[in-house]
């Protein structure tokens, strides 16, 4: 048997593994990703990318390619509802882009993940080691050379087996994980909210004008919803089945998938020609645990959010996101084991919110499928909810990642859609534009792969992080003119003319001081403290 070792294992490449593979790479960090399908998914089993996510597409340069494979956000961030497509009871209404654009130098988009995985995999391929059509079939942990510590696992691939000795492994093998299960961790949650079948075909819906084209539709005569793909000649159908009352998958034959897409458009002889059929479980989960020892959970081997509102993969990536960096600051830059602890206390209270949400968004659903929400009020209310940058953009880190500054979080009326920008640490440092040589640059856009200290010009801050050795940190100073300036940023971040603000790998603020004399040993403190160094 063949015998490599590697500092991490990603076992699963959809869109969470392959990211947790890029952001590892772009710390140095050497991966071997394993995935046992022969390619990527065939099916749009996710569509929206939210704010926070094309952020991080952003900063791997991969934006513009994401945009072109996608869906103009004009005309498909939009939901409907009627009896049908051509229904006259149809209306549809549009999010606002105007109202949460200026949050973010990107915005949420909508590109089918089937687009996305090619994107991603090639990114991913390019820095990492990715293999499919490769299962791990075998996991014992304390292999990695180090008691208690470490991870063997046996792949096996078109090669053959092979011993793949790991410090960690990062289990994004989806909801019904493999991993999860033999870790013995609890999967907590309601039964499921209905067995589905999600049914995608290739027609001409040219014909329908564009007040009636929507990213997503739901309607009611039959119950299901319709969702664009391409937003030219692919589209989806989701319907549902009842196992108690003898429904099963087998069901769906062809002739019947015709039928339900031909009354989901309301044209009976419409041209079809079926893609592909998969059924899957409409579930709201979340794993008890997110670790155990050198073996962490991520994306929807965590936990599992409802299709209403696009939140699960988005969740997913900013797990990989945020335990990336806590990875490669205990293999490369002398952090505490307790660093890895702060992945769950993270993340875990994040997970359980959108899961929430993800709940309420398809209660309304429910509630006009049953005749019980009228559909204009359904529509105003799903209309409401596509705007969620409160939830995507505004949540915030408690652990001891962080080190408080005594104040607040800002108040906010509704926390679901109302993002309020604020550089109080644990939360994402907030988008400012800036004046460069170049043109405009997002505050967002000094971030890395790395700690950046953000300080007003001739602070003095810069010169003391030139003196911290051990940990990847980079000082950018922001002054009212020259290469990098703001008349608003240091105000906008809560500072004086001596502040300064250390923003984490993940984008997070991780420490701020309002106006402080410059010290290089504060800065040693707070990054011992959010590394948790003993």
């Amino acid at each position: 048997m063949n015998e490599r070792a590697v500092d991490v294992l990603v076992v699963g490449g959809g869109p969470v593994g392959l990211c947790a593979a890029i952001e590892l790479s772009r710390h140095g960090i050497s991966v071997l990703l394993v995935e046992r399908h022969q390619g990527t998914s065939i099916f749009p089993k996710a569509r929206l990318i939210t704010t926070r996510t094309m952020e991080l597409f952003r900063a791997w340069g991969v934006e513009g390619e994401v945009e072109a494979a996608g869906m103009p956000r004009e005309e498909y961030l939009a939901v409907g509802v009627g009896s049908s497509l051509s229904a006259p009871d149809f209306v549809r209404s549009a999010a606002e882009l105007d109202r949460d654009a200026p949050q973010s130098p990107t915005y949420t988009f909508l590109c089918a993940q089937d687009a996305l995985e090619v994107i991603l995999r090639r990114l991913a391929s390019e820095l990492a080691d990715v293999r499919f059509g490769t299962e791990m079939t075998g996991l014992r942990a304390g292999g990695g050379g180090r008691p208690g510590q470490g991870v063997e696992a046996v792949v096996s691939g078109p090669d053959g087996e092979s011993l793949v000795r790991c410090r960690y492994l990062v289990a994004a093998d989806g909801s019904r994980s493999g991993v999860r299960d033999s870790l013995g961790i609890a999967w907590e949650g309601p039964p499921p909210l209905g067995h589905m079948i999600s049914i995608m075909f290739e027609a001409d819906l040219g014909f329908l004008p564009a007040d009636r084209r929507a990213a997503l539709s739901f309607l009611t005569d039959p119950p299901c919803a319709v969702e664009a793909v391409d937003h030219r000649e692919r589209w989806m159908v989701q319907t549902g089945y009842e196992p108690e009352h003898g429904g099963s998958p087998e069901d769906f034959t062809e002739e019947v998938c015709l039928r339900a897409v031909r009354d989901a458009v309301g044209v009976p002889g419409l041209p079809v020609r079926l893609v592909g059929v998969l059924p899957w479980l409409q579930q709201a989960m979340l794993a008890a645990a997110f670790r155990a020892g050198p073996v962490f959970l991520a994306g929807d081997a965590a936990h599992v959010a409802t299709p209403q509102g696009g939140f699960g993969m988005n969740c997913g990536i900013q797990d990989a996101h945020n335990l990336a960096w806590k990875l490669a600051a205990v293999l490369r830059w002398g952090a505490g084991e307790a660093l890895l602890e702060t992945y769950g206390e993270e993340r875990r209270p994040v997970a359980a919110r959108t899961v929430d949400e993800s709940l309420a968004n398809a209660l309304i659903t429910w509630r006009m499928m049953e005749g019980r929400l009228p559909m204009a009020e359904a529509i105003r209310q799903q209309a409401d909810r596509r705007s969620s940058e409160g939830l995507v953009l505004g949540f915030h880190y408690e652990s001891a990642a962080v080190v408080p500054d005594g104040s607040a979080p800002p108040a906010v009326a509704d926390p679901y859609r109302t993002y309020v920008p604020v550089a109080r640490p644990g939360h994402r440092a907030p988008h400012v534009w800036l004046s460069g040589d170049g043109g405009q640059v997002s505050t967002l856009d000094l971030l890395g792969p790395r700690f950046t200290l953000l300080t007003p010009a001739g602070s003095g801050w810069a010169a003391q992080a030139s003196a911290v050795t051990g940990v990847p940190l980079t000082a950018v100073e922001i002054g009212g003119d020259g290469p990098l300036s703001s008349p608003t940023w240091a105000k906008e971040y809560g500072l004086g003319p001596r502040g300064a603000v250390l923003v984490r790998p993940d984008g997070h603020v991780a420490w701020r001081a309002h106006d402080a004399a410059p010290s290089a040993d504060a800065l040693v403190t707070a990054l011992d403290t959010v590394l948790c160094r003993p």
